[in-house]
C-alpha cells in the first residue's frame, strides 16, 4: 500500500533529514518509528503526508507516485490544532464542508471518539485529551486510508495517554486505517505497533526493524514486551529515552 524506495530528504544547512529509507507498509498495518533526536522522524512524516515534496527516491501509495498533499493521507500532530473560533462539531466537519451529509458524518465520528454531548463546546473549554480526541475525529471524517501520527499523545498525562492509546486501537479495529506513528515512548510503540522502525544518525537511516509478534490488545508491561524494550534501548545505544 505504501512503498518507499531509497527515499531521502536532506537540507542545505541547519536541519537534519533522512536518507535511503526503504520500507513497505501493508494495508491496515501499524508501524512505529523510533529514533534518536534529530534523525528525521517528523521530516519523514511530512514527506509522506505531501507537506514536503522536496525529496529524492520513490514514494508511492497504491502504486501511484506522491508529489503533493494526498486526500488518502491525514496527519495528526502533537498539538490538536483545532480552530478556536469553531465549536467541536464544526471543527470535526471542517474538512468535509461541501458534503451534504457532513453533520451526520461528523456526529458519527464525534461519537466514535467519546465526545457525544460536547458538540457545541469550543476548544478553550476542552481538556488536552478531549481536544486530541476531536482532532482524531476530524482526521477520520475524511475516510483516509493512511493516518500519520507525530507524537500525538506526548503532551498528555500518563492516564490520558493510555486512554487515547486504547481509543486509537479501537478505532483501528473499526476502520482498519494504515497507521504510521512517530513516538519517543518505547512502551507506546510496543503497545500499539505491529512493527517498529529504528532510525539512527544525522541524517537518519533505518538501523533496525523489529516485529512485535503479540496479539492486540496487549497486556501493558508483559514479559515479551519488556524483552523487546531492552533490545530497542540497546539498538538506540541509550540507557534511557525521553518519554
Amino acid at each position: 500500500m505504501l512503498s518507499l524506495k531509497r527515499l531521502s530528504r536532506t537540507f542545505s544547512e541547519g536541519e537534519t533529514g533522512f536518507i535511503n529509507v526503504d520500507l513497505t507498509v501493508e494495508q491496515g498495518e501499524i508501524v512505529g518509528i523510533l529514533g534518536t533526536s534529530g534523525c528525521g522522524k517528523s521530516t519523514l512524516l511530512r514527506v509522506l503526508s505531501g507537506l514536503d515534496g522536496e525529496y529524492s527516491g520513490s514514494l508511492e501509495i497504491n502504486e501511484e507516485a506522491v508529489s503533493d498533499v494526498n486526500k488518502k493521507v491525514v496527519m495528526i500532530f502533537q498539538e490538536p490544532r483545532l480552530l478556536p473560533w469553531l465549536n467541536v462539531i464544526d471543527n470535526i466537519s471542517f474538512g468535509i464542508s461541501g458534503d451534504k451529509e457532513r453533520l451526520t458524518k461528523a456526529e458519527k465520528y464525534l461519537s466514535s471518539v467519546g465526545l457525544k454531548g460536547f458538540e457545541k463546546h469550543y476548544p478553550k473549554d476542552l481538556s488536552g485529551g478531549m481536544a486530541q480526541r476531536a482532532a482524531i475525529a476530524r482526521s477520520l471524517v475524511t475516510n483516509p486510508e493512511i493516518l500519520l501520527l507525530d507524537e500525538p499523545f506526548s503532551a498528555l498525562d500518563a492516564f490520558t495517554k493510555m486512554q487515547l492509546q486504547d481509543l486509537l486501537l479501537s478505532l483501528w479495529k473499526e476502520f482498519r486505517n494504515t497507521i504510521m506513528l512517530v513516538t519517543h515512548d518505547i512502551d507506546e510503540a510496543l503497545y500499539l505497533c505491529d512493527r517498529i522502525i529504528i532510525l539512527r544518525g544525522q541524517p537518519g537511516e533505518i538501523y533496525a526493524t523489529l516485529k512485535v509478534d503479540q496479539p492486540k490488545p496487549r497486556a501493558r508491561g508483559n514479559r515479551k514486551l519488556g524483552e523487546l524494550k531492552e533490545e530497542i534501548l540497546s539498538l538506540l545505544d541509550l540507557n534511557a529515552v525521553h518519554n
